[in-house]
């Protein structure tokens, strides 16, 4: 089964820029559209940027101009470029692999990102 570990969250102040790993198992990464997620406190987890194994690509509109996804196939690793941290990014942010009805992959831990005022 795959599975996917997140990594490069912290602690960062508004304005500021980070950039988030995520690093999947096995031989077909490839083969897989990729997805962050990002989950607040009290709030349902959301989809902010999606990569097709294709390469097309799209965000949430909150995000639009600030984050930019990108996948290294050969490292078997999606990133997730954030500029212009908001506090409202403030959030665990996941990675996944959806198909039609679902995900591929259990959740991971995720990754904290907290953006401060």
């Amino acid at each position: 089964q795959v599975q996917f570990v997140e990594s490069g969250g912290g602690l960062v102040q508004a304005g500021g820029s980070l950039r988030l790993s995520c690093a999947g198992s096995g031989s077909t990464f490839s083969i897989y559209a990729m997805g962050w997620y990002r989950q607040a406190p009290e709030k349902k987890r959301e989809l902010v940027a999606y990569i097709s194994s294709g390469g097309s690509i799209n965000y949430a509109d909150s995000v639009k101009g600030r984050f930019t996804i990108s996948r290294d196939n050969a490292e078997n690793t999606v990133y997730l470029q954030m500029n212009s941290l908001k506090p409202e990014d403030t959030a665990v942010y996941y990675c996944n692999a959806p198909h039609s009805s679902g995900w591929f992959a259990p959740w991971g831990q995720g990754t904290q990102v907290t953006v401060s005022s």
